[in-house]
């Protein structure tokens, strides 16, 4: 196993999930069915609000490889926050919650690629609701906020070739993703229903 095939894995046996997360129906739960500008940009900022201040806490307490990869990505998310809304101080906890409670480098590091797999498809949608909306600039500042994310899960990827040295370090890292992913998900299905709105089933 490494990082590369570990985000393989976990995209396949996640399909549905993943997918469901990258539409139009996710971004209204995101933004309560307030799907304007404004509040798109609200949720992209609460959510970097929520990464900063987790991979801060990891940074501080890591060894220095793992340190330096999670202070990167708390500063890539800061970035994000001041491109999108610059006074954002409101965290959407949401799966930074689940995140919070991982313990050690490399189930951390799993948590971060989890995260990131969501955010590449949330960002993706964001990007197409300003397509739709006649935005083109602000659709170009979000195709370059994915390009960052995918450059962040680039780094996770690596640090986690570094710092698993085993099966049992992968089944870690496979095991932490998984649940950032499956307790987004349930986020989703869980708004949706409490707006009146049906999601469909995992087949």
């Amino acid at each position: 196993m490494d990082g590369t095939t570990l985000v393989d894995t976990v995209t396949d046996d996640l399909e549905t999930q993943l997918s469901r997360l990258g539409s139009s129906k996710w971004l209204y739960a995101l933004t309560d069915g307030d799907m304007t500008g404004e509040a798109v940009r609200a949720a992209a900022a609460a959510d970097a609000v929520a990464a900063a201040e987790t991979f801060e806490s990891w940074a501080d307490d890591a060894d220095d490889d793992a340190a330096e990869t999670f202070a990167t990505l708390a500063a890539s998310a800061a970035d994000r926050r001041d491109a999108v809304d610059p006074g954002a101080d409101t965290a959407d906890r949401g799966r930074y919650d689940v995140l919070a409670d991982f313990d050690g480098t490399v189930a951390r590091l799993g948590g971060a690629l989890g995260s990131l797999l969501v955010l590449d498809r949330t960002v993706g949608q964001m990007v197409g609701f300003f397509v739709g909306d006649a935005d083109p600039s602000t659709a170009n500042e979000f195709r370059d906020i994915r390009d960052d994310v995918d450059a962040d899960r680039s780094r996770v990827v690596d640090a986690l070739d570094s710092a698993c040295s085993g099966d049992d370090d992968w089944d870690r890292a496979a095991t932490a993703a998984t649940a950032v992913v499956e307790a987004t998900y349930d986020d989703y299905v869980e708004t949706l229903e409490s707006m009146g709105i049906k999601p469909k089933n995992v087949c």
